[in-house]
């Protein structure tokens, strides 16, 4: 949560990490492919999860991809996703953290994702959050909004899915 220690602002956390636990509805299915933590997630038709893709519609929308502690699969580097075919978690209702890579966020502001690239925006990469609409390239989700507004220097921000999408 955010704070304040000696003048510097401290980050929100990680993408995938709940903030607010006292509302949270997870649900554990198993991955179709990778889905990174915070990721937005959409349930297929063999019950399983896959990342949110330009394939996608909002209303596949189900809920954002939970980070948990994991051990790690190569030693020089840390994990921050889900691999094929594992268990996955995924926040159906309640607030978590999510990398935002276009837009500054404001106070129950709209979230969206990208559907399809557009070159005038290159820091846009598809199936990931966003804070400002861009016309056909990302679409709205109605029932998430951005909590506090704050977007942290790693570009992390606080969000709710408002009711639960399963």
């Amino acid at each position: 949560m955010p704070g304040a220690v000696i003048g510097k602002k401290l980050n929100y956390g990680y993408p995938g990490a709940i903030s607010r636990s006292i509302d949270a509805v997870v649900t554990n299915r198993r991955s179709k492919g990778i889905i990174k933590f915070g990721a937005p997630v959409v349930l297929n038709s063999n019950n399983s999860y896959s990342a949110f893709s330009e394939s996608n519609v909002a209303t596949d929308f189900v809920g954002i991809a939970v980070r948990e502690v994991k051990q790690s699969t190569n030693y020089l580097t840390g994990t921050s996703q889900y691999e094929d075919k594992e268990r996955t978690d995924v926040l159906n209702r309640g607030s978590i953290c999510i990398k935002v890579n276009i837009g500054n966020p404001t106070p129950n502001g709209k979230v969206y994702i990208r559907i399809s690239p557009n070159e005038a925006k290159a820091k846009g990469v598809v199936g990931e959050f966003e804070a400002e609409a861009d016309g056909a390239h990302t679409i709205e989700l109605s029932n998430v909004r951005f909590t506090t507004g704050d977007l942290d220097s790693n570009g992390v921000a606080e969000v709710t899915i408002l009711s639960r999408t399963m």
